[in-house]
């Protein structure tokens, strides 16, 4: 899809498996972008360098013109295919220095942040060549990416700027109501988005698990984003406020009353949610 000359967006499908083993439909955008140099953001899931090869042919372009790829963050579905599209095209791999750990050692990854059927979404470990740092400026030919670290999805994530384009790429940084929601620091979140709600001109916001959205729009989804997060917040502290104190909850208990209060679908009930859930009792506010 193209979004403008120089950004196109990639819809990669796939299926997560919830721990029940119900397998369950996802997608995620990954971003070619055409400078001089041209960069990729986000790798999606494993296989998915063949979806990739295939968009670069039909724009007339050729594997081996991928300088770069960009890592938003460390997570199966943005990394999964790094190591074979960096084989291949012998482009860089750039990410954020707290993201470099679980990138070179997807096994230690698993271990830290088991995800059902990880080694299907990725296809091995790949040495990070370029640490990326808030305000960092990627120099594509004709086109500048500024990173903007956009921690609270997980501490080394990072968002991605192109004054020329007016585009926004934030990765998984702005929730969708009504979606899994998927954190390491309820505040962090909230903060960050805050942060790029701060940016003026925005014409394009493309995210990872949202279709592109354009002009007054992208202000609006970060809003209902933000309201989000809170809803949950306050749903979490009403929660465990009948639940003795924060280390006598068991989370997955949390996690279900909560699922439950807010309407959200039950296989939404896993210990990746109670993770994030678990974060906003360290939390006072959101706002």
């Amino acid at each position: 899809m193209k979004i403008t000359d120089r950004i196109h967006a990639l819809k990669i499908p796939f299926q997560i498996t919830d721990p029940s083993g119900q397998k369950l439909p996802r997608f995620v955008y990954c971003y070619l972008i055409y400078g001089k140099k041209i960069a990729l953001i986000d790798s999606a899931v494993a296989s998915s360098e063949n979806i990739i090869l295939d968009y670069l042919n039909e724009t007339g372009h050729s594997p081996e013109e991928i300088s770069m790829v960009i890592l938003t963050h460390s997570h199966p579905d943005h990394i999964g295919a790094a190591m074979n599209i960096k084989s291949f095209s012998g482009c860089q791999i750039a990410a954020h220095s707290l993201e470099k750990a679980w990138i070179e050692d997807v096994v230690q990854q698993e271990k830290e942040r088991p995800v059902p059927g990880f080694k299907s979404l990725v296809e091995g470990s790949v040495h990070v060549d370029r640490i990326l740092r808030d305000c960092d400026l990627v120099d594509l030919g004709g086109l500048t990416l500024q990173v903007i670290h956009t921690p609270g999805h997980s501490p080394g994530s990072i968002s991605l700027w192109s004054a020329e384009e007016k585009a926004l790429f934030s990765a998984d940084a702005i929730p969708i109501p009504g979606d899994m929601p998927i954190y390491q620091e309820i505040l962090a979140s909230v903060q960050s988005i805050q942060r790029l709600k701060r940016i003026d001109g925005i014409g394009h916001l493309l995210s990872a698990w949202d279709e592109p959205r354009a002009g007054g729009e992208a202000y609006r989804i970060m809003g209902r984003g933000l309201e989000y997060l809170q809803h949950i917040h306050k749903s979490v502290l009403r929660a465990a406020g009948g639940m003795g104190s924060p280390t006598e909850i068991d989370p997955m208990d949390l996690c279900r009353q909560v699922i439950a209060e807010m309407g959200l679908p039950l296989h939404m009930a896993n210990p990746l949610v109670a993770r994030s859930f678990m974060s906003s009792l360290n939390t006072r506010q959101t706002s």
